[in-house]
């Protein structure tokens, strides 16, 4: 710690005894302004059990039944920070609140309070929940992109539920992403360690503001020294848009792009080390419309160098519906600038939940007519389990009708929820057949 405690010897502390009041170097003058935005988060919940004779093909051919509702209680313990004292927000891991009923909040002066989701993305980890309270602690934002490989950071979180803890260490490495942790990556690594129940808290720097929101370890069990956590930046934008919109409408250009190898920048004649080359581009797509081509090598996107394919996948992915982006590229030898104007996803997908506590578990998507398969327009489930599943509903199912509403669009779903939310009567088309399930 001798090289820390040097580091940082511009921090303020106290006198020691028998030191000729000599300042000891400290950071508890930063902590005790930042730990009070600091929560832990404990929440409850229900699974549900699947039964195996349930779920065995050849039954549910021949017996076309739902599936046998068994549950099981869980528990889960966290951390999260105060980034809207006014409103109430808080923000914290979507795996930490994933599944719960009761989320619970407590502050480091003891006070408890019952939380509201208000919306999560997994693709990035990030959710934001609410409480009513007077007289919050916000935590002071930070630019996560001015942040250096040997910052010194600091992470506060809740390890095990042992309550707010602290640990100190340095930026090991930005930029990380491939880790399969996440469907969207550009994690902070850091050796300040980060444990079970730190998921959500705050990464910080020497003087307190937020860079960065902790979300995993490297590996199984307890901390080695590599843990990882959520820019601050791209945590910002992503709770924007749950405040907004209660999910994160991600947009897209319509290419694919794959990472710039040696082979392929000697074959495209560039001399670049990193970068990423357009592989297709689809037809009538936004990136077709601002002239992207095959074997374009993408430099920068919004002034921003880019190295590899998922850091164009975050910049894209993160970008609202709408918006403008640069793209610069070299082509034959010559830079060109292109603008593109962001699209929506070709199928946008929701969770159950967003629309009905009832439809807990679900994935949600648009469906057109399609003549080949016999299916009609609606709502299709991509996907069941949870609440949902138990309730007979199942991956594959077009959602014709709800309380005798016909749905062709999420918003006509969400409208004829919020006339009868106690009860769902859905008409649903399973393949050739016809059904109807009632939820309540």
């Amino acid at each position: 710690m001798a090289v820390l405690l040097v580091s940082i010897s511009f921090i303020s502390g106290a006198a020691a005894p028998g030191t000729d009041s000599q300042i000891l170097p400290t950071l508890a003058p930063m902590l005790e302004k930042t730990t009070p935005a600091v929560v832990n988060i404990s929440t409850t919940g229900k699974v549900v059990v699947r039964d195996p004779f349930f779920n065995d093909p050849f039954f549910r051919r021949f017996f076309d039944v739902p599936q046998q509702r068994r549950e099981r209680r869980i528990a889960g313990l966290g951390s999260g920070v105060i980034f809207d004292a006014d409103d109430g927000y808080i923000v914290t891991n979507s795996h930490v609140i994933d599944k719960a009923e009761d989320i619970v909040v407590t502050l480091e002066n003891g006070q408890r309070f019952n939380a509201t989701v208000i919306g999560k993305d997994p693709g990035a980890d990030i959710a934001v929940i609410q409480v009513e309270a007077d007289n919050l602690t916000e935590i002071t934002l930070g630019d996560s992109d001015s942040l250096r490989q040997g910052d010194f950071v600091v992470a506060i979180g809740n390890p095990f539920g042992l309550g707010q803890t602290v640990t100190s260490g340095i930026v090991s490495a930005l930029g990380r992403s491939g880790l399969g942790i996440e469907s969207y990556e550009d994690f902070i690594q850091t050796d300040a360690s980060i444990n079970p129940g730190n998921s959500g808290g705050p990464l910080v720097n020497l003087r307190g503001e937020l860079i960065g929101i902790n979300t995993a370890i490297y590996g199984s069990g307890g901390n080695i020294g590599i843990g990882f956590a959520i820019p601050v930046n791209m945590a910002k934008q992503i709770t924007s848009q749950l405040i907004e919109h209660g999910e994160v409408r991600r947009g897209r250009l319509g290419f694919v792009v794959q990472d710039l190898t040696p082979e392929l920048a000697e074959a495209f004649g560039v001399t670049r080390k990193k970068g990423v080359v357009v592989a297709r581009v689809e037809a009538k797509s936004p990136a077709h419309k601002a002239g992207v081509k095959v074997g374009d090598v993408i430099v920068k996107v919004n002034g921003r160098e880019v190295e590899s394919s998922a850091q164009v996948r975050n910049e894209i992915g993160l970008l609202r519906v709408g918006s403008q982006v640069e793209i610069e590229v070299l082509r034959d030898g010559k830079k060109r600038q292109l603008k593109a104007s962001v699209g929506k996803q070709l199928k946008q997908t929701v969770s159950g939940k967003s629309l009905s506590d009832k439809l807990a578990g679900a994935k949600l998507s648009e469906a057109s007519e399609d003549p080949s398969r016999g299916t009609a327009a609606g709502i299709e489930v991509v996907d069941a389990d949870g609440r949902a599943a138990a309730s007979g509903i199942r991956k594959g199912d077009i959602i014709i009708s709800v309380n005798k509403k016909r749905v062709k669009t999420l918003r006509d779903m969400r409208a004829a929820i919020k006339k009868n939310p106690k009860t769902l009567l859905l008409n649903i088309q399973r393949e050739t057949r016809g059904l109807f399930i009632l939820i309540r």
